[in-house]
């Protein structure tokens, strides 16, 4: 995860630019995460490898971001936490992520995506979110 800034939107060509969820900015995949969480590094790692924008949102910095993730998580904070619009899918394999991408915002996914190299196999918890107050939308 490197010298990554939360919030920061990122691409292989990242502009090093921050941007809010609601933000015409924002990336359409906002990923919540820790740091030390293996699980994290290694789906933004995938993320990173096949050129997925996305967010991503220390919970351990940003408090907005950790009441998103208990509230999608049953009150854990269990990550990493994916929200894609009114979606959050808790612990999802790269693949997972972006079968729901593909769903809501085909547009997003990277051109020339092949399913399988997501490591892991259909874990995720995928929750509606309803009820998000202002920068809680993360």
């Amino acid at each position: 995860m490197g010298d990554r800034r939360d919030g920061e939107t990122v691409t292989e060509a990242a502009d090093g630019g921050s941007a809010a969820p609601g933000d015409a900015d924002a990336a359409a995949v906002q990923v919540y995460w820790r740091p030390g969480c293996g699980f994290c590094g290694a789906l933004m790692r995938r993320m990173d490898g096949v050129g997925l924008a996305y967010d991503a949102h220390d919970i351990w910095q940003d408090e907005q971001a950790a009441t998103f993730v208990r509230r999608a998580a049953d009150g854990d904070e269990t990550v990493p936490t994916v929200r894609i619009g009114d979606v959050a899918l808790i612990n999802p394999t790269l693949d997972e992520v972006v079968i729901e991408l593909a769903e809501q915002r085909a547009d997003a996914v990277p051109e020339g995506f092949t399913f399988g190299t997501g490591g892991g196999v259909g874990r995720a918890r995928r929750r509606v979110v309803t009820d998000v107050e202002g920068g809680a939308s993360h």
